[in-house]
């Protein structure tokens, strides 16, 4: 059955605390999307920002993000007094985030309500320590010394701490008690509301399609708790890092900064780090994008002291074998393959081999700078795809329209047929649901038809980045009629009779799901060999933010 949803970052949702969160409005927003007649909700990585305020470049791969943690539903709980939250200044703008305004401001409630959680909740609090002991304990352990340095990276750290030796860490841990408990409690306000709202969305019968980084960011506790995954040298430096070449969007190339993965010890050890890394988020999710899937095939490396990326060059990724231990261990799972960038013949055929649906940009279709405009129409879309009009790495199709070379919007607006009389950003998001792709997604500001201020990211740029909110009322009843008219027209609504849920519950956080997955997710992530073949080339992966200068 023909699907669709709509990408929109937790963070973008209105509110009155600075920044979207798990609360209200998202419960509110996955009301819309039902009105709507939409089947999925995609967003962007849930996971503490780092450098850039990047959900790409987070201090935890398994973490969650304080930020989005409703402070009013903790004030609901008698866990924070609401008059102090209202004292409280979050920033002028209620378009924008400002994330200096929540670094000052966050914490101190949240303090005050792990306090009272304690007393609260403890035991739910325990057996949520105990269920995430895995990764939480070198989470909390390294957010408490990272507060103790002043947020420095853990490379600058006094050499016991930053190679963990055993009498260091044994001290650490008893003096940052304290800290290290108020990360944990951290961890468990945010999972708990996470599990809640998952809740509304299986009760709806709304996936919710989660986004997982290839990469991880150098100052992180995945890195810094294991090292030994990773690429690195006698003084666990990055010998080489990620990023892709020079390409027509891009001059210079990418460079990430994100240190590579020693492949060769992860099949050593079955690949284990990263089978319990995916399996991790399936727990939380209905359907996962992998970003960069490419890197799966092959990866570029890039010289450390190297400024550009001109100096990398590619080497061979683990390819099927990784594939086939993570659906030995996990099974099939519910998979989006981010394949966008630049592709080759093995990249296409190891996404066949999986059979995972690839994505398709609709504004990548007329992009003539590396010479490809045109190959891939919706009308040629295959069935096995996630088609977008655009992803958040991209303008929104307003902005798109002012901002592109003029002979792809004249390419486009032929194509489409896009006259002055005609809305572009309806019309283009109407031929990707018109397209034989099993599921579409657009982006919620296409949907509100903004320009291009209201991108979500621009690609190896530094400031501005993950800003965007929509303003209060955004999703109108008038506007969910005519997105649910759109969905009856092009054959995309949800099937009433096919309403059987969801992703796990996160251990510790209470039984709150169904046990059974939903037949929408697994449709998404279907394998499909025969249509697996039908994967489009592009360019370097230039729609990403995972860099030291994205």
């Amino acid at each position: 059955m023909r699907c669709a949803g709509i990408l929109m970052p937790v963070s973008s949702l209105p509110s009155k605390r600075g920044i979207g969160t798990l609360g209200d409005q998202a419960r509110r927003f996955i009301d819309f999307l039902v009105r709507s007649g939409q089947s999925a909700w995609q967003i962007l990585p849930i996971v503490p920002t780092g450098y850039g305020d990047s959900p790409y470049q987070s201090f935890s791969s398994f973490a969650g993000n304080p930020y989005l943690i409703d402070l009013d539903d903790l004030a609901d709980e008698g866990l924070i007094c609401r008059a102090e939250l209202d004292r409280i200044d979050w920033g002028a703008d209620v378009a924008r985030v400002d994330y200096e305004a929540l670094y000052r401001e966050r914490f101190a409630p949240l303090r005050a309500a792990v306090e009272r959680l304690g007393a609260a909740s403890p035991a739910a609090l325990s057996a949520f320590t105990r269920a995430q002991a895995s990764w939480l304990d070198d989470y909390a352990l390294f957010m408490a010394i990272k507060d103790a340095h002043g947020g420095a990276a853990w490379s600058s750290w006094e050499p016991p701490l930053r190679f963990r030796q055993p009498a260091a860490i044994h001290r650490v841990r008893s003096e940052l008690a304290d800290g290290i408990a108020f990360w944990k409690g951290v961890q468990f306000l945010f999972f708990r509301q996470w599990a809640r709202l998952a809740a509304r969305a299986a009760t709806a019968d709304v996936a919710i399609i989660g986004d997982l980084p290839i990469y991880v960011a150098w100052d992180s506790a995945d890195v810094w708790a294991h090292p030994e995954q990773f690429q690195l040298d006698a003084e666990e430096t990055p010998i080489e890092v990620a990023g892709c070449p020079p390409d027509g969007f891009s001059a210079e190339g990418q460079r990430w900064g994100n240190p590579l993965f020693d492949w060769d010890r992860m099949r050593a050890g079955g690949y284990r780090w990263w089978i319990d890394r995916i399996a991790y988020q399936l727990r939380l999710f209905d359907v996962l994008r992998i970003d960069h899937y490419r890197g799966f095939d092959s990866y570029y490396a890039i010289p450390r002291a190297s400024t550009t990326a001109r100096g990398g060059r590619w080497r061979k990724g683990p390819g099927i074998e990784f594939f086939r231990a993570l659906k030995r261990s996990i099974g099939e799972g519910r998979i989006i393959a981010e394949d966008l960038g630049f592709t080759t013949a093995s990249v296409r055929h190891l996404l066949a081999q999986t059979g995972y649906p690839g994505m398709k940009v609709l504004q990548f279709a007329f992009d003539s700078r590396d010479g490809d405009g045109g190959r891939s129409m919706p009308g040629d879309y295959p069935r096995n795809c996630v088609a977008y009009v655009g992803t958040h790495d991209n303008d929104t199709v307003l902005g798109w329209l002012e901002s592109a070379p003029a002979e792809d919007v004249v390419r486009a607006r032929a194509s489409l047929f896009l006259d002055a009389d005609v809305d572009a950003n309806w019309a283009m998001m109407r031929a990707i649901w018109n397209s034989p792709a099993d599921t579409a997604i657009v982006q919620m500001q296409d949907v509100l038809g903004l320009d291009g201020s209201a991108r979500m990211n621009t690609p190896s740029t530094l400031g501005g980045n993950w800003t965007w909110r929509a303003l209060p009322g955004f999703a109108s009843d008038d506007l969910a009629e005519r997105l649910h008219c759109e969905m009856e027209r092009c054959g995309r609504l949800p099937d009433p009779s096919d309403r059987h849920r969801v992703a796990e519950p996160m251990a510790g956080c209470g039984q709150l799901h169904d046990e059974t997955r939903s037949s929408m997710g697994n449709r998404l992530a279907r394998a499909d060999d025969a249509n697996g073949e039908q994967q489009h080339e592009r360019g370097c992966d230039h729609g990403r933010g995972q860099s030291e200068t994205c």
